[in-house]
This record gives C-alpha cells, sequence and structure tokens, in this order.
C-alpha cells in the first residue's frame, strides 16, 4: 500500500500554507503556515537511515487497523470519537485478549490520538498560534514510536537531540523505519540543532545526516 501524501502536497500546496489533506475523501484545505513571518523555519533530517518497508512491516499496520475496524463493527478508525469512544473500543479489543489484541489496541490508539492531534495542530494554526504546535509534534512522535511502532534508532536520536537542542518539537515523518524526521526551530536556530543532531550521530557511530529547510511553498513546477 501507498498513502497519497507526497502526490498532494507536490502538486496542490501553497505557499505559506499547510495542507490538510483528507485521506477519505481526498479534500483538502489550505492551512495558514507562514514560518518565516514568525521567525521560525521547518528543519528536515535525512537520517540516511534507508526505508525499509519492503519486509510488509508498512502494510501490516494497516491490516491491523482493518482488522480492529471490524471487529469494532466501523467503516474505519476515524468513526471512534472522544476519549470515551476510544477507551470502549480499546476495551472491546483488550476482551479478545491476547498478543495481538494487545497489539491491535496499540495500533488503534495510535490512529485515534493522532487524528485527534492533526485537528489541534490545524486549529493552533488556524488562531496563528503556531508557537504552541510543539508539543503536539513530540506526542505525535511518541505514538508512532510505542503505539503504532514505525520509528528507529536514527530517527528517535534526531528527535530527542533536537529537542533538547532547542527545537519547539519535532517527529518522525514519512511511512517509518527509516527516512527524516523534521524539526520546528526558531528561524536563528537552525544552525545550532543541525550541529548538535550531527554531533550526537557522530558519537553513536551512525552515519552523518544532511539538512535542508522546507518553507511552505507553491507546487512543484
Amino acid at each position: 500500500p501507498t498513502g497519497g501524501m507526497d502526490q498532494s502536497a507536490s502538486l496542490r500546496a501553497q505557499a505559506g500554507h499547510a495542507l490538510l489533506l483528507d485521506c477519505l475523501d481526498g479534500s483538502v484545505r489550505q492551512v495558514p503556515f507562514d514560518l518565516a513571518a514568525d521567525g521560525l523555519a521547518l528543519l528536515v533530517v535525512d537520517t540516511r537511515a534507508e526505508h525499509a518497508l519492503v519486509d510488509g512491516q508498512y502494510a501490516a499496520r494497516r491490516t491491523t487497523c482493518e482488522a480492529a475496524a471490524a471487529r469494532l463493527g466501523i467503516g474505519t478508525l476515524r468513526e471512534i470519537h472522544g476519549t470515551d469512544g476510544l477507551a470502549a473500543a480499546l476495551a472491546t479489543l483488550a476482551a479478545d485478549g491476547g498478543a495481538e489484541a494487545d497489539v491491535a489496541a496499540r495500533r488503534v490508539r495510535h490512529v485515534v490520538t493522532e487524528i485527534a492531534r492533526v485537528e489541534e495542530f490545524v486549529a493552533l494554526l488556524d488562531a496563528r498560534r503556531v508557537q504552541e504546535v510543539g508539543p503536539l509534534m513530540d506526542a505525535s512522535h511518541a505514538s508512532l514510536r510505542d503505539d503504532y511502532e514505525v520509528s528507529c534508532r536514527e530517527l528517535d536520536l534526531a528527535v530527542t537531540t533536537a529537542r533538547s537542542a532547542g527545537a519547539l518539537g519535532a517527529r518522525m515523518t514519512g511511512g517509518g523505519f527509516g527516512g527524516s524526521a523534521i524539526a520546528l526551530v526558531e528561524a536563528d536556530a537552525v544552525e545550532g540543532v543541525a550541529a548538535a543532531i550531527a554531533a550526537a550521530f557522530d558519537s553513536a557511530g551512525l552515519t552523518a545526516p544532511t539538512f535542508l529547510l522546507a518553507p511552505p511553498s507553491a507546487p512543484a513546477a
């Protein structure tokens, strides 16, 4: 399986905006995200850890989520609403017992809480409160690491080091199991954060990461 995020961003993005993509119907909304105006930058950290999606783990996440939705009698996990709805869903899955039920519960918890984080993130951007989104990025990474289990050593090191070096928030991005992380940083702190991450990778004996800035931009020509 593959998602539609990269294609949509490449074709439908607008300068100074984030793209809110609804993967159920393909609709999009432009959300204000003028980082330069707020003195911020989005630092991309290419960990140089190669994606390992061909071993079936990427597809397995989707299969588990679809099976959990079927077990709960719903079409998609987006039909689970609020804290009470999530608690009820997790209780139903836990009643099945066993390791598979525990894994399914963690996958469901990630999906439902991630949807809530996206909604809160968008609300903050709409309110021009971009400085407050960092904790949501941190929580997203923790959920991807612990509940969805798609992070890796390099991504975790990039994220934790970025935060320690002063980033407002950081998380892995993409399909996981390697690839890149992103960090929201003050524009004048970019070099310092990047240097800290590079030093951490060197100390850990890992391949040196590469960096680039990703200003919200218009579609690819």
